[in-house]
């Protein structure tokens, strides 16, 4: 029996524009991956997990967690299918704002916008940018996404307000937020998998004040509920890196109920480690079985390796 729990998260199943991948690589690699799990690892519950490690019980040998973040569509349409069909259990953190179709997820825009730029470069900061579909664009795009991440949302929403007057993508904005469940697909999903907290407006928690914070995680948690029916027991930290929370962070969850939270900090889970502070490696589809090496090739992890 194991004392210590693997935390693996996804974010797309599919294609999208800030997670490029040419047709279907993405699903076949996810499925590869899927499949290594179902094979080699026992697949628990999250909620169930964490109890037991809570508790002090044994999980059971080479115990892996699955998650996935931001609520993209083919989550329910192309990951659903394929963790039901192997009979594994998931638990998937949904952002309320992009149920409701009212906050963007700003990541996604941002890459709509330099790939569909009708403009070759775009002026931002003092800087010219190439933009377009290109290599260059891409690499530009993915400096201003970093960029981005250290404002808070409402200057963030302004410098992508900006930066849209400028690259004038073809196309609509709206077809970015419909890559994205709405409620109705949020209730199938709820209805046959764990749902979880990915905050009210996909903030990065850290650049909003403590105030701010705790009314964010509360009512996340509320509307989740009532919108689902469902038990919101978890939270993830937007981007989720030790910089992307802080103390007031830890104390909203707290306050708000939550009885785990995961980050984006690789390492594995032990009875030790803060169910506030649970450490996850993130995937990337597209790699299939070779995104999984650096999980198993991790300290204490080559009995998860063998199979043994």
């Amino acid at each position: 029996m194991a004392e210590s729990l693997l935390v693996l998260g996804w974010h797309n199943a599919e294609s999208t524009p800030f997670f490029p991948s040419p047709p279907g690589a993405c699903a076949r690699g996810l499925a590869r991956q899927l499949r290594f799990l179902a094979r080699f690892a026992n697949v628990v519950p999250l909620d169930t997990a964490l109890a037991a490690l809570a508790e002090g019980r044994s999980l059971p040998a080479r115990p892996v967690a699955i998650t996935f973040d931001d609520g993209y569509r083919d989550n329910l349409e192309t990951a659903v299918p394929i963790l039901r069909r192997l009979g594994l259990p998931a638990t998937f953190y949904l952002v309320p704002g992009f149920l409701d179709r009212g906050v963007r997820p700003w990541w996604e825009v941002l890459a709509w916008g330099f790939a569909e730029s009708t403009a070759t470069t775009v002026e931002w900061r003092g800087r010219v940018l190439p933009a377009g579909s290109g290599e260059d664009a891409r690499a530009a795009m993915l400096g201003v996404a970093e960029e981005l991440k250290e404002l808070d949302s409402a200057a963030r929403d302004g410098e992508i307000d900006a930066l849209l007057d400028g690259l004038r993508p073809r196309g609509s904005e709206d077809r970015v937020r419909e890559m994205f469940l709405d409620w109705s697909g949020a209730r199938s999903l709820a209805s046959v998998c764990a749902v979880g907290s990915h905050t009210m407006r996909h903030v990065i928690l850290s650049r909003e004040s403590p105030e701010a914070q705790t009314d964010d995680l509360r009512r996340s948690r509320e509307v989740l509920e009532a919108g689902l029916d469902a038990r919101i027991a978890t939270l993830a930290y937007p981007n989720g890196t030790a910089h992307d929370y802080d103390d007031a962070t830890l104390n909203a969850a707290e306050a708000a109920g939550y009885r785990g939270a995961v980050t984006t900090i690789d390492g594995w889970n032990h009875r030790a480690t803060p169910h506030l502070e649970l450490r996850r490696f993130v995937m990337d589809p597209v790699r299939g079985l070779g995104g999984l090496r650096g999980v198993v090739r991790a300290p204490g992890a080559m009995a998860f390796a063998r199979g043994g």
